[in-house]
């Protein structure tokens, strides 16, 4: 092997860049080329390829998004285009491919792979909704950054005596909810796995304003609804005056933590020495706290993503008066 390939797509998540850092000085470690395939898969498609070395990523490690950048390519589906992908990394001496982001991304390294082409995952998303892993990079900076800015809206609620709605990221996974709401001592948390009772969210406030709470918060994932919708509602059956707030993207952004980080270099690091050894069709993440393989086929087609449910009870449990 002479040459890898890395890449970046999907949404982009704090990390990322760690983790092209650790392909990048891994391979040369083991004196392997590597190129970046500048706007995901669009840029593999196109063969925008451009050396990568140690001065390229010497500053990435500590920023946000990617420098490889994203882009949207749905195009990738289609047979003939992931051909053409295939002959252009062949066209510029590329033996193998790492791809940094979700499981749309993980179905284009998937591709590949049975097409005859090596390709490698490692999970980068905010949501932390790939099946298998109990990570994925880019997680734990969007919480503290929403959590962040929840406990500043805390401090104007608790001024006014005020409710609160705040809508986190979280389309088809209440992750980001679950684990911020517990933290924020959410009095609800509504996510897109769990059924929720308008009434029954407004008894609970109730009884916490009585308990001597001098704010509430609730905490809503976007995949439910958004948080203006939710306020319509809430308010058609507390009676209360509401406030809501939505973060949107800048969850995605800021300087990536220590966790998202350590966890890239190790992914990004240990993708380089799993294609060394001939595998592929696979994916990087983590279980009980360990590195850890999957099969990107066995997570597509037969596994569901499961949110952790105890801190969702843990947090009703606490809230509830």
């Amino acid at each position: 092997m002479k040459r890898i390939a890395v890449l970046t797509s999907g949404g982009d998540a704090p990390g990322m860049n760690a983790a092209v850092r650790a392909v990048v000085e891994r391979s040369l470690h083991h004196g392997i080329e590597v190129v970046g395939a500048y706007y995901g898969f669009k840029g593999l498609y196109e063969g925008d390829f451009r050396p990568l070395d140690v001065a390229t990523c010497s500053h990435a490690l500590r920023r946000g998004g990617t420098f490889l950048y994203s882009a949207r390519f749905p195009e990738f589906k289609e047979p003939e285009i992931q051909e053409k992908a295939i002959e252009q990394m062949k066209a510029h001496g590329i033996d193998a491919l790492v791809v940094v982001g979700g499981d749309g991304s993980f179905t284009g390294a998937l591709k590949l792979t049975q097409k005859g082409f090596p390709a490698i995952g490692i999970p980068g998303t905010i949501d932390n909704d790939i099946a298998g892993t109990e990570y994925t990079i880019g997680f734990d900076t969007a919480v503290n950054v929403a959590l962040d800015a929840i406990d500043k809206i805390t401090d104007t609620a608790s001024s006014h005596n005020r409710t609160f709605i705040v809508e986190v990221m979280g389309r088809h996974a209440g992750d980001m909810a679950s684990w911020i709401g517990v933290a924020a001592g959410a009095d609800a948390i509504v996510i897109p796995e769990e059924a929720y009772d308008l009434k029954a969210i407004a008894e609970t406030i109730a009884a916490n304003r009585r308990a001597g709470k001098d704010h509430s918060l609730i905490v809503l994932a976007e995949g439910v609804m958004t948080a203006a919708q939710f306020r319509k509602e809430y308010e058609a059956v507390s009676g209360d005056d509401v406030r809501d707030v939505t973060l949107s993207h800048i969850q995605r952004g800021g300087n990536p933590t220590v966790r998202d980080r350590v966890f890239a270099s190790l992914m990004g690091a240990k993708a380089v020495d799993l294609l060394l050894e001939g595998q592929a069709g696979i994916f990087l993440g983590l279980k009980n706290e360990q590195l850890a393989t999957f099969d990107i086929v066995e997570t597509l087609t037969k596994e569901k993503h499961q949110v952790r449910r105890d801190l969702y009870e843990l947090n009703q449990g606490l809230s509830a008066k």
